[in-house]
């Protein structure tokens, strides 16, 4: 007797229901130089609604799950066609269970993926909020612009004309 493949349907959407829309930022940002604390907080408020509006809220989820389930199906009917291709007793059956969770893990990779990307989407939009609103995003140091005390106006301490790359020849003299 084939055992139903209900369990292994219910799995699948278990699984492919893992991806969540961001709940907050995943980043730190700090209250402007002179901003009170209850201001900075009015403006994450603000700043939260909008970021989830610019990934587009419950949409995403929903598109995060159709992707996880799309997966799934695909999966059960390519392993369904290649267990009947293939023959054998049982060969149809067998297929799809195995196209199902090849298709479940493909689907639940998939909707991590997006999950990712959509919170990546989120964090800048709410950085780009409230650093308009005038508070602090720290950067990491290897993000940070050069000094600028540390190079005169031209980019050179000479004035002249920075050095050719090694193995180049030098300009011409200048007329």
């Amino acid at each position: 007797m084939h055992k139903p493949l209900w369990p292994l349907l219910l799995v699948s959407l278990t699984l492919g229901a893992c991806a969540t829309v961001p709940t907050g930022p995943s980043v730190m940002v700090l209250p402007g130089t002179g901003k009170p604390f209850e201001q900075f907080r009015g403006d994450e408020t603000v700043c939260r609604q909008f970021a989830l509006q610019q990934v587009g809220g419950a949409t995403a989820q929903q598109n995060a799950n159709d992707s996880a389930v799309t997966s799934a199906a695909v999966g059960t009917l390519v392993g369904a066609a290649a267990g009947a291709a293939i023959g054998g007793r049982g060969g149809a059956a067998v297929g799809a269970g195995g196209g199902l969770l090849v298709g479940s893990a493909a689907g639940a990779d998939a909707s991590q993926r997006s999950a990712y990307g959509t919170q990546r989407q989120y964090d800048i939009a709410f950085i780009q909020c409230m650093y308009a609103h005038g508070h602090r995003v720290p950067v990491p140091a290897g993000m940070a612009a050069p000094n600028a005390s540390s190079a005169p106006a031209g980019g050179t301490r000479s004035g002249s004309a920075p050095p050719p790359p090694s193995g180049m020849p030098p300009p011409p003299p200048p007329r």
